[in-house]
């Protein structure tokens, strides 16, 4: 094949890369695949994409020429430099209007960055977020795009055909400007963190607390994957807990417990941070991961530091407590969420960004790691009420929450007592806590503040007076010395 044959063209013939370009292919689009490496290239058109409506090329001008106008070109390459790389070897070879999709895991200030330099140039530039593993890429992932809106209509209906469908809609929609497309998919791998990390220590809990083997564990997780709680996580976690090594016994026991991670969720944790949003249960997670990582110093803790308590042995019905334990998960995983929406909504006041809460929700119902029977119930809420300030504020998810709550604080609290470490039942609980409370002590936190460095603080509306104003910074001298001690002074 020669010419302009290609309706997209794909760059990084990695697993993902590999599978997405099968997946167009089988969804009627001719593709054009190219590797730095191109013996790379040679390899995939003899093997994987024979018989396929798929062309290969030997050469970036090569690569470019076989591709239809407007140009589409995707790179599925490593984050950070090796993106920007790519596009400066493509901009020679391409013309004003055409298209250049980045659909790895890259931050979004590159993204935003990357808008706007290509729009300078007359091209327009995609961040797309992908999720769903080498399965997904392969059958139908979440796809997440942003950038320059302009170019969605050319790559909609490629996008659309090769995502994930949920209920017949294509978990694939335009997320919003610049960077926002793999903003979502930032918070969406943060969420996946704090999911990972609840799963984790409900599994802690009936191996530690309530004595349980892998076996009996497995087969709790198959109950809930039928339950408000059916997941993808949720039922590769049961498939995990019946696996036996060649010996008989559950492999994931061998397993060293030092868990990775390749910076999504930190920085989600940081952004939250930066935004000055309290997203505790992502930051809790990626803590976890750090704690595991000490694994030489844990061991020597673990023989100097000993647990006291008044047992050490699960008391109770185990029974009501498993039924409260799949409360506590569903309730910390709704806060998880909302909190993640919080920080989206947010983030698109900070950035201006116009971010599509109902299609966020739909995208993440399909093909993606944290996809759930749970989405359904987000969309329908932000569908109802696009506007919602908060998740818990819809009447499922209130209702939900607060039935929820006699048995999450109760597992929480025995874990506790047990020893058993939580991090992210606890935070998610004591962020409910600290969310539904009208005043919190921060008032004293703020008059500490005003007593060592003179930050000052501002008086609550029903106690204003001539002598401390509304919505006026006072500062006060609260030992005396020097002036009276009720003097203030009032800052613009």
């Amino acid at each position: 094949m020669s010419g302009a044959v290609a309706d997209l063209g794909l760059i990084g013939l990695a697993v993902m890369g590999q599978n997405l370009i099968l997946n167009m292919a089988d969804h009627g689009f001719t593709v054009c695949a190219f590797n730095r490496t191109v013996s790379k290239v040679d390899r995939f058109l003899e093997n994987e994409a024979k018989g396929k409506s798929i062309v290969g090329a030997h050469s970036t001008e090569e690569f470019v020429s076989k591709l239809k106008k407007p140009r589409r070109v995707m790179l599925l390459v490593q984050a950070g430099k090796p993106v920007d790389d790519w596009i400066e070897t493509l901009l020679p070879l391409l013309e004003r209007g055409d298209i250049i999709i980045d659909g790895g895991n890259s931050h979004f200030p590159d993204s935003n960055r990357r808008t706007k330099y290509l729009a300078s140039k007359g091209l327009h530039f995609v961040g797309s977020g992908v999720s769903g593993g080498e399965e997904g890429a392969r059958y139908g992932p979440s796809i997440m795009p942003g950038g320059d809106e302009a170019a969605w209509p050319a790559i909609k209906d490629i996008f659309q055909s090769i995502a994930a469908k949920s209920d017949n809609e294509a978990c694939c929609e335009w997320v919003g400007d610049e960077g926002a497309g793999h903003y979502v998919k930032m918070v969406h791998n943060g969420i996946e963190y704090g999911d990972m990390q609840l799963i984790c220590e409900a599994y802690d809990i009936m191996k530690r607390g309530l004595g349980m083997e892998s076996k009996d564990i497995a087969d709790v997780f198959a109950k809930w994957n039928n339950s408000v709680l059916d997941s993808f996580l949720i039922e590769i976690t049961r498939d995990i807990l019946y696996f036996n090594d060649d010996d008989g016994t559950p492999l994931v026991e061998k397993i060293l417990d030092k868990a990775g991670q390749k910076g999504t969720g930190k920085w989600t944790a940081i952004n939250a941070l930066d935004l000055g949003m309290p997203v505790t249960l992502i930051a809790e997670a990626v803590l976890a991961r750090c704690l595991s990582g000490i694994k030489d110093s844990r061991v020597k803790a673990s023989g100097k530091l000993e647990f006291v308590g008044r047992t050490k042995k699960f008391e109770g019905d185990k029974e009501q407590f498993l039924a409260d334990l799949e409360q506590a998960l569903y309730a910390s995983k709704i806060i998880s969420y909302a909190q993640g929406f919080m920080l989206m909504q947010e983030a698109a006041k900070e950035y201006g960004w116009k971010l599509n809460k109902p299609e966020i929700a739909l995208m993440w119902r399909g093909g993606c790691i944290i996809r759930s029977v749970f989405l359904k119930d987000i969309t329908a809420a932000y569908r109802k009420d696009p506007e919602l300030e908060n998740l818990l504020f819809d009447d499922f998810f209130n209702k939900a929450i607060h039935k929820a709550q006699p048995g999450w604080r109760d597992v929480v609290a025995k874990a506790a007592l047990l020893g058993i470490p939580t991090p992210a039942f606890s935070t998610a609980l004591s962020w409910f806590d600290g969310y539904r409370t009208k005043d919190l002590p921060a008032n004293l936190l703020q008059a500490q503040r005003d007593y060592f460095g003179a930050h000052t603080f501002r008086i609550k509306p029903e106690h204003a007076s001539e002598k401390y104003p509304v919505d006026k910074d006072i500062h006060v001298n609260w030992t005396g010395r020097g002036g009276n001690v009720s003097a203030s002074t009032y800052q613009a």
